[in-house]
């Protein structure tokens, strides 16, 4: 077989690859959208195929199980999540605060389900949506130490600071989207001040982590 004829040959096995990841991802969707009407334990995978309009062998296919299917949803959605929050590195810090707030709520606002999902931890006890949720964590303590103080490793004491303050914003988001009596806008500028008097709390007991400036105007 010479050279074009080899190129020639990869190229269904390409296309095939692009299908399979649509597909994929198809099922993740209609999968997130079925966990969001119905809890896991009353869903099958029998449940799952009859309204994916597909085999079930299909599901087993791409994910194994049914607790693969679910675990592939959660960490698709703390992707997504993850992606909007670190996002804006090109912005001034301010701002850059502010999309990541704003662009946080947005997701919990229009994919409720899938964020108490990350935020509970899953089904009862489950360690390794636990381990996802911490993950979605770290990530943006890990946005908020770059935009703040301009590095990503920081002290134990900063990084337990920045932790309570998500902490509370999981807390604070999850109860606005069973309760949406407040805009979104008044949602973020109130975690936004949150965050300057944690940054300002931070330099009062760790002086090398000074508050930026526009926590020290109340941001």
């Amino acid at each position: 077989m010479n050279n074009s004829q080899q190129r020639g040959a990869a190229r269904p096995r390409a296309r095939g690859t692009d299908r399979s990841l649509a597909r994929r991802a198809e099922l993740i969707a209609i999968g997130r959208k079925l966990f969001s009407d119905t809890s896991y334990d009353a869903l099958s995978m029998d449940d799952i195929a009859r309204h994916a309009h597909v085999a079930k062998g299909l599901i087993y296919y791409y994910f194994k199980s049914k607790r693969g299917y679910y675990l592939a949803i959660v960490e698709d959605s703390v992707a997504h999540l993850v992606t909007l929050a670190a996002g804006g590195l090109e912005l001034p810090p301010v701002e850059r605060v502010h999309r990541t707030v704003d662009s946080y709520l947005r997701y919990a606002e229009n994919n409720q389900a899938a964020y108490r999902t990350i935020v509970s931890g899953g089904v009862g006890f489950d360690a390794q949506v636990h381990a996802i949720r911490d993950g979605v964590r770290e990530a943006i303590v890990t946005t908020i130490a770059e935009g703040a103080y301009g590095r990503r490793e920081i002290a134990p004491l900063v990084r337990m600071g920045l932790l309570g303050w998500v902490c509370s914003v999981e807390a604070a988001t999850l109860d606005w989207i069973d309760r949406p009596e407040l805009s979104r806008d008044t949602m973020r500028e109130l975690l936004v001040k949150t965050l300057g008097g944690t940054l300002r709390a931070i330099e009062e007991l760790e002086p090398a982590y000074a508050a930026p400036p526009p926590a020290r105007r109340d941001i």
